[in-house]
């Protein structure tokens, strides 16, 4: 008996559909047909359009703000994509998650306080997800939230590529951790780009506020790139370069996956010391903001490749090489 021939099906939500042309493109495939519509009372709908029964299908979402909708709304319909997908007998359905919402709520800093990343995995698996392909969580640790395979990807190797081609002096290049919990990143960033490190030890007196307290590393006369999985509403990106250049900083540069810019962000990175933030289209940038400090680099081939070798049962390890 000949095994049955797969098919490959890739819908996208409603929050960033130019990513999912680009990755659709990328593939050499058309995106499917799939009904997105939301009630009077603000519920939401899906129903596929196309015959989904034995395909393997990927949806491409960001659990994000954007095109009208917010985080909640995009969590709510990736649920209900995937329901649906499962429900019409698909033979596996990938969550293609560009942005991981509720990642910073991954542990309980402080009593009574709930840990929403792995509610997160939790409702995503209830919903019937067999594979999750996301970029940059906010911890690696979010990964083991899943009793699935997670492909976790990062977009460090584009940044570096971008930072190498911008033509800055080699040796007076230095790449900054806003923060100890990303030393790590920044660590292997520095490594990647043959650089100096420093490390910022920043404190959190209210929800959205930070305060840099402590700067480890030589930075007079420097280079800085800070590095970080995401800007939210840029303040503790703009404190942090503000005290880079206290310190002497000759130039600061910034770079995130994830570019939330949500509130006063983009007021704030347009008045701040910094030369040019750096982001990915894995969160949709309003074109009419990608000008100026801002520089928005695609993902979509690396997620093309990722979702092919996910199909074809191939290495997807070989992606960070």
């Amino acid at each position: 008996m000949t095994e049955m021939q797969k098919s490959m099906a890739v819908f996208a939500g409603s929050v960033n559909p130019p990513l999912a042309e680009r990755i659709a493109k990328e593939l050499n495939v058309s995106l499917g047909n799939v009904r997105l519509e939301k009630f009077a009372n603000g519920e939401i709908y899906a129903r596929y359009q196309d015959s989904v029964r034995g395909a393997d299908v990927f949806i491409i979402q960001s659990v994000c703000a954007g095109n009208g909708y917010d985080v909640n709304d995009a969590l709510m319909e990736l649920l209900i994509m995937v329901d649906a997908a499962k429900r019409a007998s698909a033979r596996q359905v990938s969550a293609v998650i560009t942005h991981y919402g509720y990642a910073r709520q991954d542990r309980k800093a402080a009593p009574r306080e709930p840990i929403t990343a792995k509610l997160v995995a939790d409702l995503l698996t209830a919903a019937g997800v067999d594979n999750v392909i996301t970029i940059d969580l906010h911890q690696d640790a979010i990964q083991g939230f899943f009793d699935l395979p997670v492909n976790h990807m990062t977009a460090m190797p584009i940044f570096v590529d971008y930072f190498q081609n911008l033509g800055l002096d080699k040796d007076r290049l230095c790449v900054v951790s806003p923060d100890v919990g990303r030393a790590k990143a920044a660590k292997k960033f520095s490594t990647l780009m043959d650089c100096d490190l420093a490390i910022m030890h920043k404190d959190r007196p209210n929800h959205n506020m930070a305060e840099i307290t402590a700067l480890i590393g030589d930075v007079d006369g420097k280079i800085c790139i800070l590095n970080d999985d995401m800007i939210d509403t840029a303040g503790s990106l703009v404190a942090a370069a503000a005290t880079l250049k206290a310190k002497g900083a000759d130039q600061v540069y910034a770079c995130a996956t994830h570019g939330l810019f949500s509130g006063p962000a983009y007021d704030r990175i347009e008045n701040s010391a910094i030369e040019q933030v750096v982001v990915t289209n894995a969160v949709p940038v309003p074109l009419e903001r990608q000008t100026g400090k801002i520089k928005v680099l695609s993902v979509g081939p690396l997620f093309a490749k990722t979702i092919s070798n996910v199909y074809t049962n191939g290495s997807v390890a070989q992606l960070f090489e």
